[in-house]
């Protein structure tokens, strides 16, 4: 553990806000104590300029979670190398004392291994969800309690919303920041201790924030990648890890068993994937419907063969109460929400089914499964396997 910070002024431009709304916290703000999350990305350095400006006694802790310059020639990630040197920096400007913990090699096995592991079985992995519910808040959660603070702050763009039952997550306001998504395995009782200022803002807001502020990373680019796989070169980081992974197999059509070809390995391919099958002469497009990894055979099929009655998740957690009105779900960071019936218990761990009113495409095990009530985040899971349309 290092700590980095001399004592300055915050930013007395961004001074006028309303900070017991903006952290949630009864007035005064400055008889609090804040840790932040920072990343060394403009977003979370603007949560702690917003703390600081506020008065309370901020601190900001880097987890340094990835040595990726040594593994891919780059640098620059999120929690390493040079993002760890900017967090520092705006740990400077602002005044307020800094922390960064090693986390790499709990990083690797929680996350970067278990990524490697589900590409070899044939998942589609989301290491980022991973990430939140491992070392970003869990691990994070701890140090801030063990440093006696009365919130941990993030830059994700979320809302917490207070309800009837308690803090509630919402979807941000701004829908095309919204992390929701990838934060639906976040306990209550995290939620009870987390704060998100960033929800209820636009992202030219922040930058416009950060550059009031005098942060040198107001520019910074976001983020677009996996943090370990700064290219987008997913297959190279999973041989890197398991290099059995590029074991050939056949190209199956899923519904005559016809082999249409080879493959160079399933990480090669996830469900819903056209491009790459290297396959020709076939009367209609041919998409991957399923990969089977113990035999090493992708299945390929038309379109219709992705249509999705029902999914099977596991690993299920749930944040409050479960409406009885009507619910929707997203089964791609991407995908739009569309209506769903949840049959069983959700939470604890309990393994589920959700039901689509319409055929869903594009279903992927591996993927998550987030179940909102409005823009409420009810819960979600891991999916596990799905039913498919036709078959029904």
């Amino acid at each position: 553990m290092t700590g980095y910070g001399a004592r300055m002024t915050p930013a007395s431009q961004i001074a006028g806000l309303d900070f017991a709304e903006l952290f949630q916290m009864h007035a005064p703000v400055s008889a609090r104590r804040i840790v932040v999350a920072m990343s060394g990305g403009v977003d979370s350095s603007v949560v702690a300029a917003l703390a600081a400006a506020s008065g309370a006694e901020t601190i900001g802790v880097t987890l340094q979670l990835y040595d990726y310059g040594a593994a891919t020639g780059r640098k620059g990630a999120c929690c390493a190398g040079d993002d760890i040197r900017d967090a520092r920096a705006v740990a400077d400007r602002l005044g307020i004392a800094h922390y960064v913990f090693d986390h790499e090699s709990a990083f690797r096995e929680d996350v970067v291994e278990r990524f490697a592991d589900d590409y070899m079985a044939g998942r589609t992995p989301i290491p980022c969800i991973r990430c939140n519910m491992g070392p970003k808040f869990t691990d994070l959660f701890a140090m801030a309690r063990d440093l006696g603070a009365d919130c941990l702050a993030t830059g994700h763009y979320v809302r917490r919303v207070i309800g009837a039952a308690g803090p509630e997550l919402h979807r941000a306001l701004d829908p095309a920041r919204d992390q929701s998504y990838f934060l639906y395995a976040t306990t209550e009782a995290q939620l009870d201790f987390l704060r998100f200022p960033l929800g209820g803002l636009p992202k030219p807001e922040v930058r416009r924030l950060a550059e009031a502020a005098g942060l040198r990373n107001a520019a910074k680019p976001d983020s677009q990648d996996i943090c370990f796989v700064p290219d987008g070169d997913y297959a190279k980081i999973v041989r890197a890890i398991r290099p059995e992974a590029d074991a050939p197999g056949e190209i199956v059509h899923a519904a005559t068993g016809e082999v249409l070809g080879t493959h160079r390995g399933v990480i090669h391919y996830t469900v819903g994937q056209r491009r790459g099958l290297e396959i020709g002469g076939q009367a209609q497009p041919l998409y991957v419907v399923g990969i089977e990894a113990d035999s090493r055979r992708v299945l390929v099929g038309p379109r219709v063969m992705l249509g999705v009655s029902a999914a099977r998740i596991d690993e299920t957690n749930r944040i409050g109460p479960v409406p009885d009105g009507p619910l929707t779900a997203k089964v791609r960071s991407l995908a739009k929400p569309v209506p769903v019936m949840v049959d069983g218990p959700l939470g604890d761990g309990a393994a589920t089914t959700i039901r689509f009113a319409e055929p869903e495409y594009g279903v992927a095990p591996g993927q998550a499964a987030v179940i909102y009530a409005g823009e409420r985040v009810v819960g979600g899971g891991w999916i596990a396997g799905t039913t498919s349309a036709i078959q029904e």
